[in-house]
């Protein structure tokens, strides 16, 4: 939310005037009244990060701080992952009024910051054992099922499919012209690994109980009638800490950079020379 704020401030600050932005009755708002509102009910947060940014851009230059495009990538990657996709990360930003260069240009701060702290923070074996230990589930790996599906809307439907699959029918072509799934249809029906919890009930039951390469009889829904086949199969197991270990490190060092962030920046005040005439208003 702040950055739209920032932009609308810094935006309509450039080119402050007496220009109409709308009207009631006739009677006219200017764009200096807007910017006179936004600058009293959001200004002294707005203007304190335009200078924490000032401060952030001068440390960059001094330390030869630079990040790159891939790492960009990379990182919004990871964020596209955590929202569950790309459908649901561009549903996120639309419903913020966000674009996708206004998330990467806060991904480049971000990471201009952790390396310009990084170095003044360590992490210990201890820590990270010990963050292990506290956390030992989330690690774990449940056991997981990869499947495809054909979803049909009637029986009828369902078991002509079937029976084209018992008499050697291809299972992807068949996904294509019969599935109403069209989210995956044009994919063979590929869902791949889900772990219990993820599908409902019906369906999740059907697919846990088949083994490799195994096709499933007609599992009714409230989505209409699943074909389901599994095509490879993960066993529960414990997590083990080498295989985490990069991860929780970097889980660790971003906790230790949020908490040292505003220490740093207080001390970056005292060594520039910041001016905030806000303040004095």
């Amino acid at each position: 939310m702040l950055l739209m704020i920032l932009g609308m401030v810094v935006a309509l600050g450039s080119a402050c005037s007496n220009e109409v932005v709308a009207r009631v009755d006739g009677d006219p708002v200017t764009k200096e009244e807007l910017y006179d509102s936004l600058v009293k009910q959001n200004g002294q947060e707005v203007l304190d990060s335009l200078i924490a940014d000032k401060i952030r851009e001068k440390e960059v230059q001094k330390n030869k701080v630079s990040v790159t495009d891939k790492e960009i990538e990379e990182e919004v990657q990871k964020l596209t992952d955590q929202y569950g996709g790309q459908e649901a990360f561009n549903q996120t930003l639309a419903m913020y009024g966000l674009s996708l260069d206004d998330v990467k240009k806060d991904v480049k701060s971000s990471m201009e910051v952790k390396k310009l702290l990084e170095p003044q923070i360590s992490i210990s074996e201890e820590e990270i054992n010990n963050y292990f230990t506290e956390n030992k589930a989330q690690f774990a790996q449940q056991e997981q099922v990869q499947v495809r599906h054909i979803l049909v809307e009637s029986e009828d439907t369902a078991k002509e499919v079937k029976a084209k699959l018992a008499a050697g029918g291809d299972f992807a072509e068949l996904a294509k012209k019969y599935s109403i799934d069209t989210s995956n249809k044009d994919q063979g029906g590929e869902l791949g690994f889900i772990s219990r919890g993820q599908m409902v009930a019906e369906f999740e039951e059907a697919a846990f109980s088949l083994g490799v390469g195994k096709i499933s009889d007609p599992v009714k829904t409230e989505y209409g009638y699943h074909i389901i086949q599994v095509e490879n199969r993960k066993e529960a197991q414990d997590g083990k800490l080498a295989d985490h270990k990069d991860e929780i490190k970097d889980t660790l060092l971003n906790e230790k950079i949020q908490s040292k962030y505003s220490s740093w920046m207080d001390e970056k005040y005292k060594e520039y020379a910041v001016e905030n005439f806000l303040e004095k208003k």
